[in-house]
């Protein structure tokens, strides 16, 4: 069978971030890891077509890395330590794993916990194991931190530059070291989950192997934090989120909203998992970030169709919300629910002042309040203003269509 770029593509998203880390360890140079890898991966487009996927992808792609990066250290050679450091990784076998022991088993949790370093910024943390693990581009993290992509590429070089400079050693941590760590661990999961929920860019609206793997990562988390609430939350709001993913798509690919899904479509078995870890949370008392968001979801898929849904219990959810993370983005969903408690009217001056003109979900709500309230034309510029800062195919023409309706609806 022939090797298409979609194979090897996919092969990149899947082993790319495993790839990266084993040469991290190996070489102690992330920039140089990064460089081998993506040559591995130049190679396998020019070969895997004519000559067929070895049988073992990752291991061809690890080993491919090292002979690269191998032959950079010696091209680059002044001095006798650059050759020493050569020798060391030629006399090294990368795929044989670490030898390094510790409560994290799972080598992709594993990585993820391992980069999460307290000498780097919370941010840092997060971005750069985005960049190095999740297989996420600069655009996408930018887009999911809300920041330009200029400014993400600076982030990501400065927690390099640091970790290069300070000597920052990559090690799997210790048992008292998780707790410390779990806080960025849970986001660069959920972050990993929201790329795979929705794709920034592409001619799909998701990319359920991001969101699979993000599942997976929750799941093993819990396994080994199971007094770890927030791990728990976020585990049951994922579910909950991908329990919808079959719905959320008409047989054409084209986008459909929540209030419109054909609910007897959803996943019904991860639906229920989701519930169950719910009430698993309220049970212990300890609310978090990713609990509340976890129990709206859980309000949302909680009734037959979206017109039964508890608007009440959904505001007072995100007011607890808010408490805890008084975020722009959190102020905007609450705002959502009150305008179907209260009247668009009310949810509309709730948008004033909120920070998220460059957010397509922004003008979304806006747009949609507008239309409620009979300002078309100001509604279909909302939804366009929508459809330019989506580089989503399936969502941009959904934003359209909702243009093009209000539009004629003012005629």
């Amino acid at each position: 069978m022939a090797v298409t770029s979609a194979d090897i593509a996919r092969v990149f998203r899947a082993e790319h971030g495993r790839a990266v880390s084993v040469l991290i360890r190996a070489l102690g140079d992330i920039d140089l890891a990064e460089d081998a890898v993506q040559d591995a991966f130049t190679v396998a487009v020019e070969r895997w077509p004519r000559e067929g996927m070895p049988p073992g992808p990752a291991g061809w792609i690890i080993t491919t890395a090292r002979r690269r990066a191998i032959d950079r250290l010696r091209r680059e050679s002044t001095r006798e330590a650059r050759q020493a450091e050569a020798a060391a990784l030629h006399a090294v076998d990368p795929t044989d794993g670490p030898d390094e022991e510790g409560p994290v088993k799972d080598e992709r949790l594993r990585l993820v916990f391992t980069c999460c370093h307290p000498a780097l910024s919370r941010e840092a943390q997060v971005a750069l194991t985005l960049r190095l693990l999740g297989g996420l581009t600069t655009p996408e993290i930018a887009h999911a931190f809300l920041v330009p992509e200029a400014t993400m590429a600076q982030r990501i070089v400065r927690a390099k530059n640091k970790i290069r400079t300070a000597g920052i050693p990559y090690r799997v941590p210790r048992d008292e070291d998780l707790p410390a760590r779990v806080t960025p661990v849970l986001r660069v999961i959920y972050l990993i989950f929201t790329e795979g929920h929705t794709a920034t860019a592409g001619d799909d609206l998701g990319r359920p192997d991001l969101a699979a793997e993000a599942i997976r990562l929750g799941r093993v988390l819990v396994e080994l934090m199971p007094d770890e609430p927030e791990a728990v939350g976020l585990l049951a709001l994922m579910l909950l989120t991908e329990g919808r993913r079959p719905a959320r798509t008409d047989t054409s690919g084209e986008l459909v909203p929540l209030a419109d899904q054909d609910r007897s479509l959803w996943n019904a078995a991860m639906i229920a998992e989701g519930h169950a870890l719910v009430r698993r949370c309220l049970r212990r008392d300890a609310p978090g970030p990713y609990q509340l968001q976890a129990a709206i979801s859980a309000v949302h898929t909680d009734t037959a169709d979206a017109a039964g849904t508890d608007w009440s219990q959904v505001v007072a959810l995100y007011d607890h919300l808010l408490r805890l993370a008084p975020t722009d983005v959190v102020r905007l969903n609450r705002a959502v629910a009150v305008a179907e408690l209260d009247g668009p009217q009310a949810a509309l001056g709730l948008l004033d002042g909120l920070d998220l003109t460059a957010y397509a979900p922004f003008h979304v709500v806006r747009a949609e309040l507008l239309g409620r309230l009979g300002r078309r034309g100001e509604s279909a510029a909302a939804w366009e203003r929508a459809a330019q800062l989506s580089d989503n195919a399936p969502q941009a023409r959904h934003l359209r269509r909702r243009a093009a309706a209000a539009a004629a609806e003012r005629k």
